[in-house]
């Protein structure tokens, strides 16, 4: 029997798709009325920060912001929900986030040394992809990524092992004198 390993949860890829930031046809005339949350539960259309607490009080949730016209989650909000590694972040506005989707750019490569495997992107540090839409291309690809945190976390406690097994004392150890 072979173990089925989950290679993206199912809301991403209905996430990566979502349009956000339309007025909510139900409180379009509330100051808060832009759809700008989705539900990693229900996974359906995005909705308004007043739908949230009628529809969606006791779900996971997650807030989309725009950076330079693109849409963008915090790290803090999604990554107790997916395994994000190997995708490049930026601070903005003094939160760490992320970019959904890739982004299209204008000119051939800043000659960068890094690049995302997926759209060629200049990335400013040394990582794989440049959004989570990216990813999800590399792991359907591929197949040496995953969204799945309970195999990083297990990668994790094997990488905590082995650190613990190979470390070496300090100094010779010394037999403690004899009492008389």
């Amino acid at each position: 029997m072979q173990k089925s390993v989950m290679s993206a949860p199912p809301w991403l890829e209905p996430l990566l798709t979502t349009p956000f930031f339309s007025i909510c046809h139900t409180h379009g005339d509330a100051a808060r009325s832009e759809r700008n949350m989705y539900c990693l539960d229900c996974h359906s259309d995005a909705f308004c920060f007043y739908c949230r607490s009628s529809h969606h009080n006791d779900h996971q949730v997650i807030q989309i912001r725009r950076s330079s016209y693109h849409d963008v989650v915090r790290v803090a909000e999604i990554e107790d929900a997916l395994d994000i590694s190997g995708v490049q972040t930026y601070v903005i506005n003094s939160a760490r986030v992320m970019f959904l989707n890739e982004r299209p750019q204008p000119k051939a490569g800043k000659g960068g040394a890094h690049i995302c495997e997926i759209c060629g992107r200049s990335l400013l540090d040394p990582f794989r992809f440049c959004s989570l839409g990216c990813k999800l291309v590399g792991v359907k690809r591929n197949g040496d990524a995953s969204f799945n945190l309970e195999a990083k976390k297990e990668a994790m406690g094997i990488e905590r092992r082995e650190g613990i097994s190979s470390r070496r004392r300090k100094g010779i150890p010394h037999r403690a004198p004899f009492g008389s």
